[in-house]
């Protein structure tokens, strides 16, 4: 019998078979007619403990946006023929969970400094997808063991946002590729206020240094960052300097401002992760479709 240590990214192209993705391939770029596309409609899902990423529907798929960041390192190293990497075990399959209250405020944690990839930026809580697990499965129990948050049967809806082609570290200027995953960012959408679900937030320590939930205008103005990838400028509007958040250590929590400008970044992989912003700006546009 078969059994699986974890689950990796397989592709499939027109009617070609899957095959699975080598690290140092460019997943969008394998899809993309034109090599400069960032983004583009995919096919994906859970099959035979593999993360199936396909051109074409096929039973069980969803459709929905897969995209990069313009500076993504696979993107880059794909345009030098001379350019290798140690070999590695495939391209990973990862999920994050947006959990949006009724009162449409979203939840971000910030990752903890010990952690090895992306220490000390804010983004939803996630992980790698397990064997046997769905999206959702994965999703909820990702969000269970980051937040201590257990979803109550009935009591929430959720739908695919999209696909992010993660690489770590994201900027070829910090270093050569060390991970690759494909994120699958789903939205939550619970019937319960945000103050409801912060009674039963017990955050992992090991994992999370602190979170907060963010409003509309808050991630409006975080989305504005125009080119997601830590470039460009951002849009502050009218909102006030800081942003209150929750930081937690040794089994307290404390309630603190911090500026708003830290969930912008600062060029080297901090504040917002690109993926994050990718997958607010999607959420936003649900809710903005939603209020119109």
């Amino acid at each position: 019998m078969q059994t699986f240590r974890k689950v990796l990214v397989h592709l499939s192209k027109e009617d070609s078979f899957p095959k699975a993705a080598h690290f140092q391939q460019s997943i969008v770029g394998h899809f993309c007619k034109a090599s400069e596309e960032d983004a583009l409609m995919v096919s994906c899902g859970l099959e035979q403990n593999r993360f199936l990423i396909s051109s074409k529907e096929f039973p069980g798929s969803r459709r929905a946006w897969i995209q990069r960041p313009s500076s993504c390192p696979m993107k880059l190293l794909s345009r030098d023929p001379s350019a290798s990497l140690p070999l590695h075990g495939g391209v990973d399959a990862a999920v994050a969970t947006l959990l949006q209250s009724a009162a449409r405020k979203v939840l971000l944690t910030r990752r903890s400094q010990r952690m090895t990839l992306f220490p000390d930026v804010w983004v939803p809580p996630g992980g790698h997808i397990e064997p046997n697990e769905q999206l959702l499965e994965a999703g909820l129990r990702e969000l269970q063991e980051e937040t201590g948050l257990k979803l109550r049967e009935g009591e929430f809806s959720w739908t695919l946002l999209g696909l992010w082609e993660s690489v770590y570290p994201p900027l070829l200027s910090l270093g050569l590729p060390t991970h690759h995953h494909i994120v699958a960012y789903l939205f939550l959408h619970s019937s319960e206020s945000h103050g409801q679900l912060e009674a039963r937030l017990k955050p992992n320590e090991g994992e999370v240094s602190a979170y907060a939930w963010l409003d509309v205008p808050v991630v409006s103005s975080i989305v504005g960052t125009e080119n997601g990838d830590h470039e460009g400028t951002t849009r502050t509007g009218n909102l006030p300097p800081n942003v209150s958040i929750t930081e937690v250590d040794n089994g307290s929590s404390r309630r603190v401002p911090i500026p708003m400008a830290t969930f912008f970044g600062n060029g080297n992989n901090k504040g917002v992760s690109a993926g994050t912003r990718f997958a607010l700006r999607r959420w936003l546009q649900r809710v903005r479709h939603n209020w119109t």
